[in-house]
């Protein structure tokens, strides 16, 4: 993501002195020491829950005699820490540097990594992937993408992951009851933020920059009040990397 922040219009002039000259665009966009401190309380919120239920099932195991108990204990300690992982290994993915040594992200592993984060959950993912391999820029907007699907459908439902060969796209339909478009998806077709930013918005907002690196356009769209939800993401002529197999 380094250098998003320099190229990126709606960023212009911020973390620059003080920002309190013309155009500075506090409100547009957070400065980068703003957007690394939300992105991390991103992945922190995502990976407390599990964590804490490991320190309880830990302090169970210290204090409780009853054998019924403590088998309880591990059960919920060997769950929680499954999740913490899953979570992780999405989040390396779709925050970090995964596989920076070369320039293309088998799917396969995003597939792995993505059924681990919805297992148990009420979403289920249907996979339609023509090339084996992203460029890692691509994978991580396919990553943040689908995450941000999830809040499509609040209930549970399927997404469907198609992701063509080539500039020919991506796309994302999520279906399941009462279904609607995610908050802040304005954010990520690319809008400016109309306020403070917060740790619920940073995900969005980080499609939408990951978006303008890749000349790539998502378009959020609901035919029908509670129907299927489509994120399409469409390539326009200076998309210039390649997909296909590693080496």
């Amino acid at each position: 993501m380094t250098g998003e922040f320099a190229t990126n219009d709606n960023t212009a002039g911020a973390g620059s002195g003080s920002g309190s000259g013309p155009g500075a665009g506090e409100a547009d966009a957070p400065d980068q020491l703003e957007f690394a401190a939300l992105l991390c309380s991103r992945v922190c919120h995502d990976v407390i829950s599990p964590v804490g239920a490991i320190v309880n099932g830990l302090e169970v195991l210290e204090e409780e005699e009853d054998q019924e108990m403590r088998e309880h204990a591990l059960i919920l300690i060997a769950k929680s820490a499954l999740q913490a992982s899953a979570k992780l290994q999405f989040a390396r993915l779709a925050f970090g540097a995964s596989g920076s040594a070369g320039a293309h992200i088998e799917i396969a592993d995003a597939r792995r990594a993505a059924e681990g984060l919805m297992a148990g959950g009420r979403i289920t993912l249907a996979w339609d992937t023509k090339p084996a391999a992203l460029h890692k820029t691509r994978l991580k907007l396919l990553m943040n993408l689908l995450q941000f699907a999830t809040g499509a459908v609040p209930r549970g439902g399927e997404l469907k992951i198609i992701v063509e060969n080539g500039n020919e796209g991506m796309v994302i339909v999520a279906t399941g009851p009462r279904a609607r478009i995610p908050e802040h998806s304005n954010l990520a077709e690319g809008d400016k933020f109309d306020g403070l930013p917060d740790s619920r918005a940073i995900q969005p907002y980080l499609i939408g920059l990951l978006g303008k690196q890749l000349d790539a356009s998502l378009k959020v769209e609901q035919a029908m009040e509670e129907g299927p939800v489509t994120f399409a993401i469409s390539y326009g002529p200076n998309a210039t990397v390649d997909d296909g197999m590693i080496g």
